[in-house]
């Protein structure tokens, strides 16, 4: 156990984030170059106040007409991205091991802080999840990949809170938390967590389309 966490921890990292900047790298040069080939015209039409106004509307709660005709489902998913950024990049123990392992510095977070963001985010994890059953609409747009990618993205809050607690056997929590966080990072850039970077060109393609050419609000 005390190899694979050393691994985990050392060589393992280094491969993951080549896996996830490459991919993404990768990916967006793909689609880029497809783009210029099937999606042309949006490029005759670019307008950088509609792409900049879409990104921004877009990004806060009630924003966007669509946003606010679903008030509780845009509150929840605000935050929901909020504490899946906020925690794994701001935690006190994962600041030491960015200084570690990159030699960045960031400022951290008390844990207390993020022991409440912990709790808001698999919240909002379980509201998404139950919307996702309940709601005709969505359940029927729904693949079984959806629930595995949401039930991923959740269990390293699960076993980091475990693991801080020592709620269960610590070191299998660890281990599993750095194992499921790494293999997210990983899939990032090859499934629909790729809206992480994908969501500003698709904004901005969709304010070039709305704005730019037919001169009316995407939002």
């Amino acid at each position: 156990m005390e190899a694979l966490y050393g691994f985990l921890i050392g060589p393992a990292i280094w491969l993951v984030f080549i896996f996830f900047i490459g991919g993404l790298v990768l990916r967006l040069t793909y689609l880029f170059a497809l783009s210029r080939v099937t999606d042309r015209v949006f490029y005759n039409h670019m307008n950088a106040s509609f792409g900049l106004k879409s990104i921004l509307h877009w990004l806060i709660p009630w924003g966007s007409v669509s946003l606010r005709l679903q008030p509780v489902f845009s509150l929840v998913i605000f935050v929901f991205h909020i504490c899946l950024l906020a925690v794994p990049l701001f935690l006190s123990a994962h600041i030491m091991l960015w200084e570690e392992a990159f030699g960045i510095d960031l400022w951290s977070m008390p844990d207390k802080w993020a022991d409440i963001l912990t709790i808001i985010f698999i919240g909002c994890a379980i509201f998404l999840f139950v919307r996702r059953v309940v709601r005709p609409e969505v359940r029927i747009l729904t693949t079984a990949w959806d629930y595995i990618l949401l039930v991923l993205t959740t269990l390293p809050f699960v076993t980091g809170f475990l693991a801080y607690h020592q709620w269960g056997p610590y070191k299998v929590m660890l281990i599993l938390h750095i194992l499921i966080a790494e293999i997210l990072l990983i899939l990032i850039p090859f499934s629909k967590l790729g809206h992480i970077i994908l969501f500003f060109f698709t904004r901005v393609f969709i304010g070039f389309e709305m704005g730019g050419r037919r001169g009316a609000r995407s939002w």
